[in-house]
């Protein structure tokens, strides 16, 4: 893949950029290799690879310019916009809402945050696509006063954009650099997103985490099921749930399956999912999954933990070590991270590995680990 933004300088966001896809899979493959080198027994599975180009299901777009030339894309060094909406990797749906974003943004005369002025109301869009091109948009303002306006508007904008079923306003009002803030307005009936994933039907809310790459997170799912259902363990808790995407693809007659996720939006989404698929066995609870762990008077017989990129840590390793937990499906955006947490679980064995390409033209992939309790 080659983009133009990429070439005029314009954004370096996707380091590897017109690096050949097989060479960037190759090197991401012999990375995770190394990293994890001294597990010598780990069975490598061919690594996963994804589209090229167009397989972004999300864009987080800064919003910079004026009311009546606004620029969608990131800010350069200066604070000023600079407009990435032909970005190569966003699929073609989203690409295809910018520019009536843009003019939606001229109607209702919303002024772009000015970083650099503090001054100003809309920060970011944040945009998603389903599977079945459905889209939720995301507003981050930094406070309500523009809310009547664009209340006023929507009725256009869903008109020029019927695929748009979510629509919130999300506000911010500090001046710190985070994407969005607590306080979220919803200004569609429709509240959810419907994320069609293998044969589940996952509910996005607004501020539900969901993989960005939807054809590689099917892949990560598809694979952490085929280990479940190979080990069938009568119990199952997914640390870190989020939507529940790893829980929802292990239920099964006859198992409990307990998801747990500090997001209460994720939770309240991965309820709904569980509930439309009449799935038994399934618990959700909002919360920290290490304190989850440590307070729990029982271990189940496997525990699937996807944690963010900082890991799992040395508190929820030392749990699993006293644990009577037999295996442990690992899924990890940070193969460093993950290398740290393997060496605090000695009494565990990784058995199996494999390299999924969430982010093509960048450095970054995800990786899934079997560990089997041997000691």
């Amino acid at each position: 893949m080659h983009c133009s933004y990429f070439d005029a300088g314009t954004c370096r966001s996707c380091t590897h950029m017109g690096r050949p896809y097989g060479e960037q899979l190759d090197g991401k493959q012999l990375h995770c290799q190394a990293l994890l080198s001294a597990h010598t027994e780990l069975e490598w599975l061919p690594p996963v690879a994804s589209r090229e180009s167009g397989f972004r299901n999300k864009a987080k777009m800064v919003i910079g310019g004026t009311a009546q030339n606004p620029t969608i894309g990131i800010l350069d060094a200066d604070g000023h916009g600079v407009d990435l909406r032909m970005c190569g990797v966003c699929s073609p749906g989203l690409r295809a809402c910018f520019p009536v974003l843009a003019n939606f943004i001229r109607r209702v005369r919303l002024t772009p945050y000015d970083v650099p002025r503090r001054t100003g109301e809309l920060k970011h869009i944040i945009i998603t696509e389903s599977p079945d091109g459905d889209v939720m948009l995301r507003l981050v303002l930094r406070s309500e006063q523009v809310v009547p306006r664009i209340r006023k508007h929507l009725p256009d904008l869903l008109a020029a954009l019927p695929q748009v079923k979510v629509v919130s306003v999300n506000l911010l009002p500090e001046h710190k650099a985070v994407l969005e803030g607590e306080r979220e307005i919803l200004l569609t009936e429709q509240s959810t997103l419907n994320m069609r994933v293998n044969d589940i039907n996952l509910r996005l809310r607004p501020q539900s985490f969901f993989q960005t790459n939807t054809g590689m997170a099917a892949a990560l799912y598809r694979q952490g099921r085929e280990w479940v259902s190979e080990l069938a363990p009568a119990s199952v808790w997914d640390l870190y749930c989020g939507v529940g995407g790893f829980a929802l693809h292990s239920a099964a007659p006859s198992r409990t399956v307990t998801g747990i996720e500090a997001s209460s939006e994720a939770i309240v989404s991965a309820r709904l999912s569980s509930a439309e698929a009449g799935l038994q066995g399934m618990d959700f609870r909002a919360g920290d999954a290490t304190a989850f762990a440590l307070a729990a008077e029982q271990s189940p017989e496997l525990v699937i933990v996807n944690p963010p990129r900082r890991g799992i840590g040395k508190d929820l390793c030392g749990w699993l070590e006293s644990s009577d937990v037999q295996h442990v499906v690992y899924s990890s955006c940070n193969a460093q991270s993950l290398a740290r947490d393997l060496a605090a679980l000695p009494s565990f064995t990784a058995r199996r590995a494999r390299v999924l390409d969430m982010f093509p033209q960048t450095t970054h992939y995800e990786v899934m680990v079997l560990l089997e309790r041997t000691a």
